[in-house]
């Protein structure tokens, strides 16, 4: 084999090593799991990790700032309840009673820390005029 040849084949390899280990940090990063609230509250394993919590804005407790880049709620989950300290522009269908899937971490004190929030608005994907609850099966 030529010296050139080598040359190509030993920066072909240092290539590939760098782009995998450049895809596989990335990938690594991204993976955040998504935990119901009863779950993340009741399991430690889930305290020192970055999650998505997916539960409902309580009613008492929210707190947001006039410029619209703070807010404090407690979220509820079925028989759960975590304080949350979100940080970044919150969103227009953010209130009381709606549910929200926020992305963060639990600090020392016990409040989550999130830095990304999601609301969902379940109505908007339902038949006009139409709840789910009077909706009949075939059959029944």
């Amino acid at each position: 084999m030529k010296a050139i040849h080598k040359k190509f084949l030993f920066g072909g390899i240092l290539l590939a090593i760098a782009v995998g280990y450049l895809g596989f940090a990335s990938v690594k990063t991204g993976w955040v799991y998504y935990v119901d609230l009863d779950k993340f509250v009741d399991e430690a394993k889930f305290h020192t990790q970055r999650v998505k919590i997916c539960g409902t804005v309580d009613t008492e407790g929210l707190v947001s700032s006039p410029s619209g880049m703070k807010a404090t709620f407690n979220l509820k989950g079925k028989t759960k309840t975590l304080a949350v300290a979100y940080h970044g522009v919150i969103p227009d269908m953010f209130a009381a009673g709606r549910d929200v899937v926020v992305e963060g971490k639990l600090d020392a004190a016990g409040t989550f820390q999130s830095d990304q929030m999601m609301t969902k608005c379940a109505s908007k994907y339902e038949s006009a005029g139409k709840h789910p609850e009077t909706i009949k099966r075939s059959g029944e």
